[in-house]
């Protein structure tokens, strides 16, 4: 199994792997590190590596570059304008030291009094000091505004990037975006030396490491199933990268790659659809929702969650507005803050992964604009088997999100926790989830980024939670919301393109069965 990043944050990874060990298959799970060194740990039954990859492709041949004709003073890109700007603290802080050791010989007297000269030694140092200090924060914010005005966004960039896929194709990626090969080069040796059987890919770039594993096998007479977990739409994704090229590197990338998947699966029925639609997939992906585990709902042993309501600092009766997630202007937090001037007496609570993060400070900012900051409440994640009893001491579940694409056609994570810890939704009209929720019963759904519809709606829930609570108790509904539902849809997949199973049931009897290994 791979996937693109630490691991640690990726819940749908982590259950996907643990529910494929338990099943029987031997799971080697692969992500990365930016520390020099391998690191390792289990994860249930699977076992999880964390491999080293430095990124040098990552950066463009301009970054290399001084920019003479545009900033003829700035120091080179190399590391040196930050270790001469230490450097200077340095020397300030040692100037400071030796200042205040005078100072104190001065006051004391005696034989150890420094003389005029030790003044005037020091005073002429820092005079110096001073104008050298200058000289390297001007050649410092040189260096920095030449970096700021190259995003490779310009039509130069996109002329660059218009030729390449003329003249490449889909092939065009090699230009576009040559940092996927740092993934490939610290991912391909590992995979290679494990040999596996099959190969589940997470998300767009992991994609390309595992189909290149695939042909590197087939050449060795070794077959390799390959099974590819879209996360989400790729041509939906704002860039992750400040440049033109990104968007179009990455989807020509996983264009070139996806007639390699046996097959794939993804998180939503929409995305299904849009998937076979735009790579023309012979069959419609099958759908793994990210659903919470059973194992991360609370036990009868469990230590109890923190209470929401204590950490606000408000009783059981005042209504409670929870957001549970990360924090970013798209997800549309700040209706929840303009609309408390006309919800009288409730409160917001904001649990996101960073509390001090620019966006939060700013809608703890404007609370205090419209005179309502001690209704907003900024906490912190809770581990991940706390989450559904924390969040279910709030009275509603808030999902604010925009109108991007991929927040259309998928349900996400925080949707099946709420509804886990059975809050009435009050939900965004984003296409996806509002359809869920006016099939369900279980909220109500507001236009996006209409702070008075959002009032309207909170309004109708707060008027009578009971009865969109009462939709939880529908038999079968939460059972087919959490991951074990799931998993049993992962391991039929794995099934159809293993067909040996985990226990390699195809073998002559007597014969020691192969060792299936899913995603090394």
């Amino acid at each position: 199994m791979l996937v693109d990043n630490g691991v640690t944050g990726d819940s749908r990874v982590q259950k996907a792997a643990r529910s494929a060990a338990e099943a029987g298959w031997e799971v080697i799970l692969l992500g990365r590190t930016s520390a020099g060194q391998p690191q390792s740990w289990r994860l249930g039954a699977a076992e999880v590596r964390l491999l080293p990859m430095p990124e040098p492709l990552a950066k463009r041949r301009h970054e290399f570059r001084r920019p003479w004709l545009r900033w003829p003073l700035a120091y080179p890109p190399s590391g040196v304008a930050a270790h001469r700007s230490q450097a200077m603290k340095a020397w300030r802080a040692d100037l400071t030291v030796r200042r205040a050791a005078l100072t104190v010989a001065a006051r004391d007297g005696g034989a150890k009094r420094p003389s005029p000269l030790r003044w005037h030694t020091l005073r002429a140092e820092e005079l110096f000091a001073a104008a050298t200090r200058r000289w390297v924060s001007l050649r410092h914010r040189q260096l920095t505004r030449s970096r700021r005005g190259r995003k490779l966004d310009g039509p130069w960039d996109r002329a660059y990037t218009k030729f390449w896929q003329t003249v490449q194709g889909d092939g065009a990626w090699r230009r576009l975006e040559p940092g996927l090969w740092d993934y490939e080069l610290a991912y391909g040796p590992t995979v290679d030396e494990l040999r596996p059987d099959l190969i589940h890919a997470n998300d767009f770039r992991m994609l390309g490491v595992a189909a290149r594993a695939k042909v590197r096998a087939a050449a060795k007479g070794r077959r390799i199933a390959l099974l590819w977990d879209a996360h989400e739409y790729l041509p939906g994704v704002q860039a992750w990268r400040d440049n033109a090229r990104w968007l179009p590197g990455n989807m020509a990338h996983e264009r070139e790659f996806v007639p390699y998947a046996d097959a794939a699966t993804t998180v939503s029925g929409g995305l299904a659809d849009l998937l076979r639609q735009e790579h023309g997939l012979a069959e419609r992906p099958e759908v793994v929702l990210n659903a919470p585990s059973l194992a991360e709902l609370p036990g009868p042993g469990d230590e109890p969650a923190p209470d929401i309501r204590q950490l606000c600092g408000i009783g059981p009766d005042v209504p409670l507005l929870v957001y549970s997630g990360v924090a970013a202007a798209r997800r549309g937090l700040d209706v929840m803050v303009e609309a408390l001037p006309q919800l009288p007496g409730a409160h917001v609570a904001f649990v996101v992964n960073k509390p001090e993060a620019a966006y939060v400070r700013s809608l703890v900012v404007r609370a205090g604009e419209l005179g309502v900051a001690e209704r907003v409440h900024v906490l912190s994640y809770v581990p991940h088997h706390q989450v559904v009893p924390f969040l279910s001491g709030a009275q509603v579940g808030v999902i604010p999100i925009h109108h991007w694409p991929n927040h259309e056609i998928a349900l996400i994570t925080k949707f099946f926790e709420y509804s886990h810890a059975r809050l009435p939704l009050v939900v965004s009209d984003v296409r996806t989830m509002a359809e869920a929720v006016r099939s369900t019963g279980q909220g109500e759904v507001f236009r996006a980024e209409d702070v008075a519809d959002f009032v309207r709606v909170v309004r109708l829930v707060l008027a009578d939670p009971g009865r969109y609570r009462q939709v939880y108790e529908r038999p079968g509904l939460l059972e087919s919301w959490t991951w074990e539902a799931q998993a049993r849809v992962l391991d039929g997949v794995y099934s159809r393109l293993l067909p040996a199973g985990p226990s390699g049931d195809d073998t002559t009897p007597g014969a020691e069965p192969p060792a299936l290994r899913v995603g090394a």
